[in-house]
Order: structure tokens, then C-alpha cells, then sequence
């Protein structure tokens, strides 16, 4: 068993550290992380400049890229052999709903599945690692489970929401759906020192759906999340009203 981890808080977070301590005994452990807090990247591929790796003093390799980026590079090019499984996490935050799409965690597990290689992404649904230590074991006995009989044929994509809790392995745990959030809220206006005005990002909306079902949801009532995720962004719903309104077959 070989598997692959990888974050998006960076190479020093201890988050990433946790969950290498999790799994360390389950195979061949291959660490490689961003240089830096890459948090909201998303699937971005850095395209436009080269990519170094280094060795870093805790051992880990070090991209200075996004986590996509990392996942990337050790499957084209860095590792000796494919990975059986790839992790990301545990983030500090929660990544459900909509976040997902803006999420440099779940990019990067996803990063691996588009490789066709099984992944699940971990975070905790609060900052401030808190509880990291119970977040940690809660990952390794799902990545146990899903390695001793996987429940759907391969490659899969798990995203994974942890409540902060002392002993959180013995939650329950919900197979979810992912939920819904209002718009974000407005940028903040700031000056910087030359009186030119600058933005930043306001923190993210309330959750609009969120009922049963949901990892808001479950998250919410003390259950561990894990929502099986896929990349398919086709409204298939609505293909055939689309097809009748526009599609023009050549005569």
C-alpha cells in the first residue's frame, strides 16, 4: 500500500502533520505540500512559471504551487510509483456545500481521482486545530474501513467534515449530501498607505440549504460528514431542454 498526502495550509500545518502521524503504519507514506497557505485555490494548475520541490526538515517535499500543483507533479513526474490512495487534510475549516468548489483541500484528493487514483480530503469543521488529535484518528479509521472493503468500485472521491470533539472517532458518522450557501458576504474596503483602495474577501454566507441530508446538516447535530463527490458538472436534468431549444443537427 503506497499512499499519497497532501494539503492546502501548507507543509508546516498541523493538520497535515496529524494525519501523517494517523496513517503512517498503513503503507508507504509520500508527504508532499505547498510552500505556503494555499487555502481557496481551488483546481488551479500553475501554468505560467516552473515548479520547485524541495526536502523539507520535517522530511516532507515541498511545492511552491498550489495543492493541485502538488498532487500533479508526484504523479507526472516525482514519485517512483503510482500511489494506491491519495489524502488531503485535515484542513483547519470546514469545507461543505459550495465551498468544495473553491477548496484547495478537496482539489487536491481531487486531483488525485482525476488520475484515477481513490482519494478522500479531510477538515475539521472549525479553525483552530482543536481536537486535532480525535480529527486524526476519526481519518484513519475511515481510510481503515474503506481500504478493508471499498464500498463502490474505484477510482472514488470522499469529502470528509470532522465536528471538533475530544473523541470524535465515536460520533456518528452520515453519508451526506452537500448543502447549499447564501452569497458571501460583501468585500471589505481598506486604503493602503498610498490612499488607493484595496479588497478583501468577505467571509462566506450562512448556509441557505441545509436540512437533513446534509453535511451542514449533520455537521451541525455532532455527525461526522462524508459526501461521495464526483467531477461531472453536466446538468443532465435539463439536457434535453437545452437540446430542444438549441441543439441544430447537421442536415
Amino acid at each position: 500500500m503506497r499512499i499519497l498526502i497532501a494539503n492546502d495550509d501548507g507543509y508546516l500545518a498541523p493538520g497535515l502533520a496529524a494525519l501523517v502521524a494517523a496513517v503512517q503504519d498503513l503503507g508507504e507514506i509520500d508527504v508532499i505540500a505547498p510552500e505556503q497557505n494555499a487555502s481557496g485555490t481551488s483546481n488551479s494548475l500553475s501554468l505560467h512559471r516552473p515548479l520547485s520541490v524541495f526536502k523539507a526538515g520535517n522530511g516532507f517535499n515541498v511545492v511552491n504551487g498550489t495543492p493541485s500543483d502538488c498532487v500533479h507533479v508526484a504523479l507526472t513526474g516525482l514519485l517512483p510509483q503510482r500511489p494506491d490512495l491519495v489524502l488531503s487534510g485535515i484542513n483547519n475549516g470546514a469545507n461543505m456545500g459550495d465551498d468544495t468548489l473553491y477548496s484547495g483541500t478537496v482539489a487536491a484528493a481531487m486531483e488525485g481521482f482525476l488520475f484515477g487514483v481513490p482519494a478522500i480530503a479531510f477538515s475539521q469543521t472549525e479553525r483552530g486545530w482543536q481536537h486535532l488529535d480525535s480529527a486524526a484518528r476519526t481519518a484513519r479509521a475511515i481510510v481503515e474501513e474503506v481500504l478493508r472493503q471499498p464500498p463502490a468500485p474505484g477510482p472514488w472521491l470522499l469529502n470528509v467534515n470532522i465536528p471538533v470533539h475530544a473523541e470524535a472517532e465515536k460520533l456518528p458518522r452520515m453519508v451526506t449530501r452537500l448543502g447549499r450557501r447564501h452569497a458571501s458576504e460583501p468585500v471589505i474596503r481598506q486604503l493602503n498607505p498610498r490612499g488607493e483602495p484595496m479588497y478583501w474577501i468577505g467571509p462566506a454566507g450562512d448556509a441557505r440549504e441545509a436540512g437533513e441530508g446534509t453535511d451542514f446538516h449533520a455537521t451541525a447535530h455532532g455527525q461526522v460528514s462524508i459526501t461521495p463527490l464526483q467531477v461531472d458538472l453536466t446538468s443532465h436534468a435539463t439536457l434535453p431542454a437545452w437540446r430542444t431549444a438549441l441543439q441544430r443537427p447537421q442536415p
